[in-house]
């Protein structure tokens, strides 16, 4: 029983309860495939042969040639085998001290689109990136290859991330980092930018992690169907393709039986996770596997692009729903069925609304007021410190 005055009967102190910080607990949506077992057919599968088919046409139509695969993996040996050189004998060039070379990107995964021709190279330095160390790096290769063959056309072009170097058939990205006790070393004013060459070694650990979890061919197969998707529709633009490496992987691994699902089952899963919101505020998502702290890949996106995927993912679902699969994958139509209403055997297709609206900027008033505040607050802390 407690008394009046904030004191309890014995006469101590009233005391309050500890705040306690909310806490974040995220969900999942709902995915049919882990857990299929509490949901039994009523019904036989549909027969999706054809289905199957049209995607495995889609992915023979978008890989690249054998031409253009070679034409890159030659421009690709001869930048590295410079580059081998310089580490191992770099001779006069003490521009930079390489201390390594690494692959990365769609090139080197095998999910590469076709008239896409570029493969993605990071150089690790050991020194700090200036953007003269760059520049002579650049030059010496572009000396080298041109040393190598006299008749062949190269063009060099220095960027913010690196430098490329481009033939008649192929380009290479030559993307420049350094070691990571190096990083907070850099000075933006005279080396290359801290979030660049984190980046770039980012995109080396993405293309470990996929040699070592994403080697299925389905997977590969998905990736680049994806991507193609992706170009053709504006919807899914937010989406990087490090988003859909991981997307796919996790739409044909990540299931019960840890076997890869058939290609078809799959690519509806993709649009059915979007389209439930599973890369939305609140969902637990997909936790990429290449970052410390259980970073959700999707966080990367806006608000407004998060709700943008999943409006799209939610109309596009609904048209394959209803057998228009191959306006999806570009066989036929256009890619207009997500902006424009469409009929499918008498159903009627309406492309969704935006769900989130940004909140209004505040009132310069209240701004105003907060500053004033802040002001007052800064004048009290000065004289106690005076006081003190």
């Amino acid at each position: 029983m407690r008394g009046r005055g904030g004191r309890n009967m014995r006469g101590g102190p009233l005391r309050h309860a500890p705040y306690k910080v909310k806490q974040f607990f995220p969900h999942l949506p709902f995915d049919i495939y882990l857990c299929d077992t509490f949901f039994p057919r009523v019904k036989p599968s549909l027969d999706e042969q054809n289905f199957a088919q049209a995607l495995i046409k889609k992915n023979q139509d978008i890989s690249p040639s054998p031409q253009e695969q070679t034409s890159i993996l030659n421009l690709v040996t001869k930048i590295q085998t410079v580059m081998d050189n310089l580490i191992v004998a770099p001779g006069g060039f003490d521009a930079c001290q390489i201390d390594e070379v690494r692959q990365v990107g769609s090139f080197k995964k095998g999910t590469m689109l076709l008239g896409r021709n570029i493969a993605d190279v990071v150089v690790i330095l050991k020194t700090l990136p200036t953007v003269e160390a760059i520049s002579a790096l650049a030059n010496k290769v572009n000396e080298e290859l041109k040393t190598q063959d006299p008749s062949e056309s190269i063009l060099m072009v220095i960027n913010d991330r690196g430098f490329d170097i481009e033939n008649a058939e192929a380009t290479v990205k030559v993307l420049i980092t350094t070691v990571h006790q190096n990083i907070r070393k850099l000075d933006p004013d005279i080396h290359l930018d801290v979030r660049v060459a984190q980046s770039h070694l980012a995109a080396i650990r993405h293309s470990r992690w996929f040699e070592e979890n994403a080697h299925h061919s389905s997977i590969k197969v998905l990736i680049r169907i994806l991507r193609d998707v992706r170009n053709r529709f504006d919807g899914f633009e937010p989406l990087t393709p490090w988003m859909l490496d991981l997307l796919a992987h996790y739409a044909i691994m990540n299931n019960p039986s840890r076997q890869a699902l058939p290609l078809n089952l799959a690519f509806k899963r993709c649009f059915q996770l979007l389209a439930s919101g599973l890369f939305l505020p609140g969902s637990a998502g997909i936790v990429d596997p290449c970052e410390n702290g259980a970073i959700r890949v999707h966080t990367s996106m806006s608000l407004e692009q998060q709700d943008q995927v999943c409006l799209t993912a939610q109309t596009l679902f609904r048209v394959i729903a209803h057998g228009g699969y191959k306006q999806i994958l570009g066989l036929e139509g256009n890619a207009d069925v997500s902006a424009q209403m469409t009929v499918w055997d008498g159903v009627v297709v309406t492309p969704l609304e935006k769900a989130y609206e940004k909140p209004p900027e505040e009132k310069k008033e209240d701004d105003e007021n907060t500053d004033d505040m802040e002001q007052e607050n800064a004048e009290d802390m000065e004289a106690q410190e005076m006081l003190s």
